[in-house]
């Protein structure tokens, strides 16, 4: 069972997470608070293990409430959920100790997948902000030197072109059609561009790149 506690300063929001969340099996909503000090005064007898927490907040805001909470409650998964869709932001709050951020335009399901994959202790981007992120880092590569004059490590051209694919939503599948190739062949440049960049996954390249200043 994932306890959930819920943070923002507007109790219309609180609500309508709490209703779209209240039918669904695995999830209990044991406690809501309008700003950080107030989760932070709550928590030790109302234990959970995410945060659902909003950015701009009275008292201590998001952000200091993350700090807060990775120092005084590393086991506590933090999950940001807010409007500010600005890659400083997002970067601030992963660099804090934040495991994932999604927007509030996000749809349940995308919630749903976000809240059980921080619960699962990794990390979590949601869509919209992921593939607008990876676009920036793909045009910031189109305009860096050659691939004869590239450093080991850094991308191909052709794995470059697998990324901008991919921030397409172009399936492995498809991609081998469009560059006339085989899915097998895919993977493996797909394989290549998680291990030069040394990342796991999708999020973590684009969290890796932002801090980087690749995204400034």
């Amino acid at each position: 069972m994932n306890r959930i506690f819920l943070v923002d300063d507007h109790a219309i929001v609180r609500d309508g997470i709490r209703a779209l969340l209240a039918q669904e099996p695995g999830l209990e909503i044991v406690g809501e608070a309008g700003h950080g000090q107030e989760l932070l005064d709550q928590l030790p007898a109302t234990p959970a293990n995410i945060v659902l927490l909003d950015i701009n907040m009275p008292v201590l805001d998001g952000l200091a409430t993350t700090l807060r909470l990775h120092a005084e409650y590393p086991d506590i998964k933090i999950l940001v959920l807010s409007m500010l869709n600005h890659e400083r932001y997002i970067g601030q709050l992963f660099n804090a100790g934040a495991h994932g951020y999604i927007l509030k335009s996000a749809d349940k399901g995308e919630i749903l997948i976000a809240i059980q994959t921080v619960a699962n202790g990794k990390q979590f981007l949601c869509s919209e902000l992921g593939l607008a992120m990876l676009h920036k880092v793909l045009a910031k590569e189109e305009h860096s030197e050659p691939v004869e004059n590239k450093k080991p490590g850094q991308l191909t051209r052709r794995e470059t072109e697998i990324l901008r694919l991919l921030a397409e939503g172009l399936t492995t599948s498809e991609m081998a059609e469009k560059l006339f190739t085989s899915k097998r062949t895919i993977e493996t440049h797909r394989q290549n561009i998680l291990e030069k960049t040394q990342t796991k996954n999708t999020a973590a390249l684009i969290k890796l790149a932002m801090t980087q200043g690749l995204l400034d």
